[in-house]
C-alpha cells in the first residue's frame, strides 16, 4: 500500500522511510514541497538521500510562487511578527506544504499520508488538521509522535541500518523557507542557553557597513539597490543574500504553543526582518493614524490565527482584503545601513509621505492654523478630562 511522507531529508523524515518502509511494509512515496528555501543543488541531494534511504518515488512540489502570493504578501502587508519577534518563518509555510502534499497523495491513489512531526510541537497540528479537513479518507501516520522518539534514538535506530549521516549536524533540525529558517537543537531546549555560532546555517562574511535600499510598489518589494524585480520572490531572495552575509536576523522566539506549552526556537531570518522593518517605516509615512492603529490589530490577529493552523478560516479572507486595500498608498524607496549581525533604518522617499504636507512641521512652525485655533483646539480637546475631574473632586470632597 502507498505511504506518501511529507520529506525534508532531515533526521526526523529520513527515520520515517526507514521505518515506514521496513517495520510497516509500506510503499513509501517521498514528496517535499519547496517554499523558495532551498537551491538546485539541494533539491537534487534530498532527492538522492531519499532514494538512497529506499524510497519508491520522490516528488518536488514547488509552491513558492503560490506562498508568497496567497501568505507572504499578507505577513509583510501586516508587518507581522509574533510576539514582537518572530517572522513566521516556518509556522507560515506548513499549511502550504501540507496542502500540496495532501494534493499530491490524493493524486497517486495513495492510501496514507504521514508526517514526521513530533508529539509536543505545533507542526503536528498544522499537518493533521489540513490532511483532515482535505482529504478525510486517508489515513494519518506519524511515526516520531506515536513512538515518542528523541533524535538520539533516531540516530541510533538509522545508526543500526548501515545508514550514513552527519550525525554531528543532526544535533539541530533545521527548516529553511524562502521567509527564514528555524533552528533547533539542545540549547532551545532549555530557557537560558543560547545557540552557539556553529548552529546557524549562515555564517558572517562581511564586516565593512554598506548601504541598502528597498523599494515598494503597494506594498510590494519590487527594487533592491536600484535593480528592478517583476518577481517579488527573486527581490526577497537578493535581499536574503545580502542580508545573510552580515548574519542579520538571527534570534530566539519563545512563544506559546498551540497544545498549550511555552516553546523556544532559534532562527535567522535576515530577508523578512529587513523587509519587515522597511515597509513599517513606509508605512509609518504614508498611511494614516487610524490605519496603523486597526492594521497592527488585524495584522496580529492574522498571524495568530496562521500560527494556529487556521489559515482555512473565512476570516483570513476578509483581513486579506483590508490588508490589500490598505497598501494603495505604500510606494517608495526605504534606505537601510548595514552592519554585521545588526542594521539601522536611515529614513523613507515617497511620493505618498505625509511628512511632505504643508500644514507645518512637527515641533516648528504651523502653517494652516493660528496661535488662537491652537488655544481653542486644546480647550476643547481637554473638557472631558475638566468634566471628570471636576465631578471626582466634588465626590471625594463630600466624602
Amino acid at each position: 500500500m502507498k505511504v506518501v511522507l511529507a520529506f525534508s531529508g532531515g533526521l526526523d523524515t529520513s527515520y520515517c522511510v526507514k521505518y515506514l518502509s521496513q517495520e510497516k511494509g509500506l510503499e513509501v512515496h517521498s514528496a517535499i514541497v519547496n517554499t523558495g528555501g532551498f537551491s538546485e543543488a539541494e533539491l537534487e541531494e534530498i532527492e538522492a538521500k531519499a532514494y538512497n534511504l529506499g524510497v519508491k518515488s520522490h516528488v518536488c512540489l514547488d509552491e513558492t510562487d503560490n506562498y508568497y502570493r496567497n501568505c507572504i504578501k499578507y505577513l509583510i502587508f501586516g508587518n507581522i511578527l509574533r510576539n514582537g519577534t518572530y517572522p513566521l518563518s516556518v509556522s507560515s509555510e506548513r499549511m502550504f506544504q501540507a496542502m500540496a502534499t495532501i494534493k499530491y497523495a490524493q493524486l497517486i491513489g495513495a492510501k496514507y499520508i504521514a508526517h514526521g512531526s513530533t508529539g509536543a510541537g505545533n507542526d503536528q497540528v498544522r499537518f493533521d488538521m489540513a490532511f483532515q479537513i482535505l482529504a478525510p479518507e486517508i489515513e494519518i501516520l506519524t511515526p516520531i509522535r506515536d513512538q515518542k522518539l528523541s533524535r538520539q534514538a533516531e540516530i541510533e535506530y538509522l545508526q543500526n541500518l548501515g545508514v550514513a549521516g552527519n550525525w554531528e549536524k543532526s544535533l539541530y533540525s533545521i527548516n529553511k523557507g524562502l521567509w527564514g529558517t528555524s533552528v533547533g537543537g539542545k540549547e532551545t531546549l532549555t530557557s537560558n542557553e543560547g545557540l552557539p555560532n556553529e548552529a546557524f546555517p549562515s555564517q558572517l562574511q562581511e564586516n565593512e557597513p554598506s548601504d541598502l535600499e528597498l523599494e515598494f510598489v503597494k506594498g510590494e518589494l519590487k527594487g533592491v539597490n536600484g535593480a528592478y524585480f517583476e518577481d517579488s520572490v527573486a527581490a526577497i531572495q537578493e535581499v536574503e543574500k545580502l542580508g545573510s552575509a552580515y548574519a542579520i536576523g538571527r534570534d530566539i522566539h519563545v512563544g506559546d504553543t498551540i497544545i498549550g506549552i511555552k516553546g523556544r526556537v532559534g532562527f535567522e531570518a535576515a530577508a523578512s526582518t529587513l523587509i519587515l522593518k522597511a515597509h513599517h517605516l513606509l508605512e509609518k509615512h504614508t498611511l494614516s493614524k487610524w490605519q496603523l492603529h486597526w492594521k497592527e490589530q488585524l495584522g496580529n490577529w492574522y498571524g495568530m490565527l496562521l500560527h494556529e493552523g487556521q489559515y482555512l478560516e473565512p476570516v483570513m479572507r476578509d483581513i486579506e482584503v483590508f490588508l490589500d486595500n490598505s497598501q494603495e498608498t505604500v510606494s517608495g524607496k526605504v534606505f537601510i545601513k548595514l552592519f554585521p549581525y545588526r542594521f539601522e533604518l536611515q529614513g523613507i522617499e515617497s511620493p505618498h509621505d505625509l511628512m511632505n504636507a504643508k500644514f507645518g512641521s512637527y515641533g516648528e512652525m504651523n502653517k494652516a492654523w493660528t496661535a488662537d485655533d491652537a488655544k481653542g483646539f486644546i480647550k476643547i480637546l481637554g473638557t472631558p478630562l475638566k468634566i471628570h475631574q471636576a465631578v471626582n473632586k466634588l465626590n471625594t470632597e463630600a466624602q
